[in-house]
Order: C-alpha cells, then structure tokens, then sequence
C-alpha cells in the first residue's frame, strides 16, 4: 500500500514538473526550465522520505506492541523472519545448528550417566555376592576342637551345600536370639541365705532422667548432672531394700557414672542394655528374669514402655529434665520407707492402686495429709476419753 501510494505521488509530482517545466520554457526561455527540472528532482527523495516513514509508522506500533509480549514470550525464530526476511536463513541454520549440538551433549551425559550406573550396579552385585559366598563360608563351616578334628552335628549327614546353609541360618537365629533376649537367664544370684542379711524388698532404679540427667553444652560436651537429694534417697533407700540400677544404656557409659554417683556402695546391682529384652524398638526390661519374688519389687521408672511387661510392679513418676528445684526424690523416700515398714505382703496391690493416677507422688501427699489428720483427731478423741470421770465429779461438787 506504501509502495503504491508513493508510485502515484511521484507520478503526479512527474506530471507537475512537466507541466512547469513547459509553462517556464515559454515564459523564461531554456536556462529556467533546467533549474526548474533540477529542483523538481530535488524534491523527489524528500516526498519519499515522508511516504517511507509514514508507511513505517503501523509497522512501528506493531513492533511496540509485540516488545511488550515479548517480556511474557521470547519471540521465536519464525516470527523475527517474518518481521527481517533477509535473516531468516542464517537464523534457522543457527537455531538448527545449536539444537543439534545440544542434543549431542545430553546423548553423551546420558551415556556417560548410564556407563556409571552400569559400574555401580556391577560393583555392588560384587560385592553383595561377596559378602553372601564370605556369610555362608564363616557361619556354615562346621566347629572344630582344639586338635583341628571336625565336630559332628544334626547336619553333618546332609549334603554339604545344604550343611553350610542349615548352620548359617542356625547362627543367624542365635544372633538374633541374643540382641532381643537377655544375655542370661538369672539377672541376679539367688538371694542370701543366713547368717547374711537380705532386705525384704528389692527397689529396681531407671538411672537416666531418674538419678541423672545427660547434659551438653559446647564448652563441656557430654555430662550427667546429679538430681537433687539423691545422696539421701540411696542412703534411706538402703536401709529397707536391696537397691538395683536396671537401665537400656550401654555398660561402657553405666558404670563410670555409678562409681562417681555411689562412692558408698548403696547399689547392690547393675544391669545394662545386655538384660533388657528389645520388643517393638523398645528395650523392656523383664522381671520375670530377675530372680526375685514379684511381690517384693517395685520399679520406679517415668517410661511406660521400659516396663510394659510388668506395670503392677512399676510406679511411675515425672521426668526429670534437670531442673534444680526438683523435690521427687524426698516425696519417695516417704512413699518408699511408708510402704517397707508397712510390711505390705504383696507390693503389686499398693502400686496398682497409685497407678491409675497421673501424678501418684501428689496422690500420695494427700493420703498422707489425710492420715496424719485423722491420727490427730484419733490421738485427740483418745487424750480426751483419758480423763478420770471421779475428778470431773469431785469438780462439780467442790464447785471449781
């Protein structure tokens, strides 16, 4: 449309010209038709100017209008030929070019991906087999005695691939068998006979968050901090029970701490991880296992799942996070020394009457509160009934 409006301006200037051009030639004569001729063709290129940048101008607000969907979507390869056909060969060969070469990257990183997958699998496959050819070697081969000579066992007479396998899987149950039971059936040695002394009641202690709280800081790293007054509850503890420290941490981390903890030797005994039984991820701890008469030990532990298998013989208080106005420890010395000079025949009834409460260690003081009111009401009644009626008589009469 530009080009057609352009062709018939300069054809309608042309004809102008023309037409001057004769008028001039008669009326100045030759030399004012060539300078007439001369600014006419000036003219042209300015008239052209103007019809080119007034057909420019849609092309200008369609160039504005697509910058500013440009933000949202870069143009494409199609849409800049359309716009600049002289590039639109050298853009699709770069376009095609730098496809081409980013689809050989990406075939050659998936193919070294997958030659490293290869190794991996093939490397583990190994070392599986491995392990498995070494597992049924080490645990199938039959037992010697101390002269190299073969001990006979029930798979001796079996074939030999069969033989190595029965063993492993026989060792493989007995391994099994000791992380999840105790290391031995009798926990304690049977208790003592006369003329030695052996407390009636057998007090099982958890250590951690019972006697001791771990701490760590920076500065200092791990730590046990005592709880307070547990000096005097071992002491008083003593008098009355055989004391026995039953928790699920290693030995290698008990016995240093229970060293410094009891350098007076309060604690009779101490049992570790290795005489729990592991049930359900938890670490129990049986009693059945403890070589002791149930009706004489109590438990005093804050984890129900430590004592899952014995709840009547476990009372349960609060844990301790280390805080230091902590006074448990002294409202169990009464609870524990009220119910050994009590001399309760089976503690399980005592204990399963506190442990329908949340906090039996408060239900407690108040069974205590309301006992000690009621000895001193009956001390009153009784101080009262022990005055002499004659004296009273001899009062009224005498008129005193």
């Amino acid at each position: 449309m530009a080009q057609s409006a352009l062709g018939r301006l300069v054809r309608c200037t042309l004809k102008c010209t023309n037409n001057s051009t004769s008028t001039s030639s008669l009326l100045f004569g030759k030399h004012n038709h060539q300078k007439r001729a001369l600014s006419s063709l000036r003219v042209l290129p300015v008239v052209s100017n103007l019809v080119r940048n007034h057909a420019s101008k849609p092309i200008v607000s369609h160039q504005r209008h697509n910058t500013t969907d440009s933000t949202k979507k870069p143009a494409s390869p199609e849409i800049l030929s359309k716009l600049f056909p002289q590039t639109a060969a050298n853009v699709d060969e770069e376009t095609e070019k730098e496809r081409k070469r980013k689809e050989e990257e990406e075939a050659k990183e998936n193919e070294k991906a997958f030659k490293r997958m290869k190794v991996g699998f093939a490397v583990f496959a190994g070392a599986g087999g491995a392990l498995i050819i070494w597992s049924v070697y080490e645990f199938g081969k039959p037992e010697v005695d101390p002269e190299g000579n073969i001990i006979e066992d029930e798979f001796s007479n079996s074939p030999v691939v069969q033989q190595y396998l029965q063993r492993m899987w026989k060792s493989m149950n007995y391994y099994q068998k000791m992380i999840q039971e105790p290391s031995r059936e009798k926990l304690l040695p049977d208790p003592l006979k006369p003329p030695y002394i052996q407390p009636p009641y057998t007090l099982v202690l958890e250590m951690k968050d019972v006697l001791v709280h771990p701490d760590w800081t920076y500065q200092t790293g791990w730590r046990f901090k005592k709880r307070p007054g547990v000096d005097v509850f071992l002491q008083e503890c003593a008098k009355h029970f055989e004391i026995v420290v039953f928790t699920a941490e290693q030995g290698m981390t008990v016995f240093p701490i229970l060293d410094a903890l009891d350098p007076n030797g309060y604690i009779m005994y101490r049992l570790v991880r290795d005489a729990t039984h592991f049930i359900d991820g938890h670490h129990v701890k049986n009693l059945d296992n403890l070589n002791r008469d149930l009706k004489k030990v109590i438990v005093v532990d804050w984890d129900g799942n430590s004592t899952k298998m014995h709840p009547d013989n476990t009372f349960n208080i609060a844990r301790w996070m280390g805080n230091d106005d902590d006074s448990q420890l002294f409202d169990l010395i009464s609870f524990l020394k009220t119910l050994a000079t009590s001399e309760v025949d089976d503690v399980r009834e005592v204990l399963h009457y506190y442990r329908q409460f949340d906090d039996p260690i408060m239900k407690f003081r108040e069974n205590q509160q309301k006992l000690l009111e009621q000895m001193q009401e009956r001390e009153r009644i009784e101080q009262s009934k022990a005055k002499p009626i004659v004296k009273n008589w001899s009062r009224n009469f005498l008129g005193r």
